[in-house]
This record gives structure tokens, sequence and C-alpha cells, in this order.
């Protein structure tokens, strides 16, 4: 991850701005697949290959942080044939990929829901932590049977249960409590979210962390999401100015010019 990334687009690098956490929601497998008359299967699999590409392009560019919206606690409601399909690629892809991204530096976490997941992919997942715990590159988050308002929900009741036990006074609970006791507790809050597709929205993913990111929307699908995507995605990112609730800097002058004008 040293030194400059040798990326095919070197002129768009000059407009990219590298975020410290990228978050992806990667859609449109199916509607990839649809469109080539080939099987969803073919679509998710193909979906995994570019899941490789981005995390070797977010380590060569220096994100920190690349959280991945892989399997939501929704999903579980489509055909159990496709549920089958995107369980197996996982315990693929944690068995396949996982030396290789432990030899490359990057640690594994995943955020979600764990407590009704078959127990051969929670060892899966654990493994995944463990192996990689000490690593100290790209922190790969995987975000699997994962729903912001259960995440919200399951913090409530944590933090209700360490009221109604006399540990906490309801005047003591703030916002860093809040981040602290969510999933994603050891990770800062995404600066930026990506989704593919063309679709315009957070479909329950990072509700709380993303109050102050900025989303781009990207009109391509999940398989068709390469390096030149990625660059122009974060290209787009360089664009925008975060006031995080503030005001940009002209208009922190301009607001001092009026009222030094009595204005």
């Amino acid at each position: 991850m040293a030194g400059q990334p040798s990326f095919a687009d070197a002129p768009i690098l000059d407009a990219v701005c590298i975020p410290r956490h990228l978050a992806v929601i990667m859609d449109g497998n199916g509607r990839w697949a649809k469109a080539r008359k080939l099987s969803r299967t073919q679509g998710h699999r193909q979906g995994v290959v570019a899941v490789r590409e981005i995390v070797a392009n977010a380590a060569k560019l220096g994100i920190q942080y690349l959280t991945l919206f892989s399997f939501s606690s929704e999903n579980w409601s489509r055909p159990a044939s496709e549920i089958a399909d995107l369980l197996g690629l996982l315990k693929l892809f944690i068995r396949k990929d996982l030396s290789t991204l432990h030899k490359q530096n990057v640690r594994v976490l995943v955020i979600g829901g764990r407590a009704n997941l078959p127990s051969d992919i929670v060892s899966l997942l654990e493994e995944a932590e463990s192996r990689t715990a000490n690593n100290s590159g790209l922190t790969l988050v995987i975000a699997f049977n994962y729903g912001a308002r259960s995440e919200m929900t399951d913090m409530v009741r944590r933090l209700a249960k360490e009221v109604q036990e006399g540990r906490l006074a309801p005047e003591q609970i703030n916002e860093d409590m809040i981040s602290s006791t969510l999933y994603s507790a050891s990770i800062p809050d995404p600066d930026v979210i990506i989704r593919t597709s063309g679709e315009k929205r957070l479909s329950n993913f990072l509700l709380w962390q993303a109050a102050y990111s900025e989303f781009v929307f990207v009109d391509c699908n999940w398989p068709d999401f390469d390096e030149h995507q990625l660059l122009l995605a974060l290209a787009e990112y360089g664009r925008r100015n975060r006031r995080f609730g503030g005001l940009a800097e002209e208009d922190r002058q301009d607001s001092s010019k009026i009222v030094a004008s009595g204005g």
C-alpha cells in the first residue's frame, strides 16, 4: 500500500479525494444477470469478482476502512434457493480469499446480527475476524445479516437494560454512548457511501452512522463497478463541500462581512 497507486486512470487521480471510510451498497447483481440472460446466481458470482477488485483498489488508494453491504436482514425473504447461493458464495469467499486478505495485511470485521445465523456461518465469520485481528492495513467491514433498524433496536435494548439494572441513568445517555453501543462501535462513520445500480436510497444501511456522509449514486450495476467507476465516484466525492451542519469557508467569510458592516 506504500507509494502511489498504479491506476490506469491517472488523470482522474488528480480530482480524487481519498476518504478515511468508504461504504458501498453493492446493488444490481440480478439486473446485471438479467440483461445478459443469465441466472441471478451468476450475477452474484460476478459480484464477488467486483468485491475482490474494490478491496484491492481501496488498499492501493490508502483507504483505511471499507464497508460492504453484503447481506441485509431483509434478504432472508428472498427465495430459499437464492439465499442458499448467497450463503454458499460467502463461505467460498472466506475459505478462498481469507488467506490472501491475511497476507495483504487486511483486517476483517463483520457487523450484523449473529444470534439466529447457522452455526457454520458464525464459525466462518469468527475465523475471519480472529485470524486477521492483528493486521494493520485496510479494515474490511462486511455488513452481513445487517439492518440499521435492528442495530438501533438492539442498542436501545442494551441501554434500557443498563438503566433497568441501575448501572446507567437516562440522563447519561448521549450520542457518543449510542455510537459505542452499535455494531459499528469500533469503526468511524463513513465519509462517503456509494450505491450502484442507479437506485437512490439507503435501504436500511448505516442510518445512524450516515448522518453526515456524502452519497454518490452510480448508474452501473455492481458487477460492472471497476477501478474506473471507483475513481469517478471518489472524484465526485472530492467535489463535495462537507460542512457537518456548519457553514462553508466562503459562507463564513460572507457572514463575517455582513456582521462587520452591520448588515
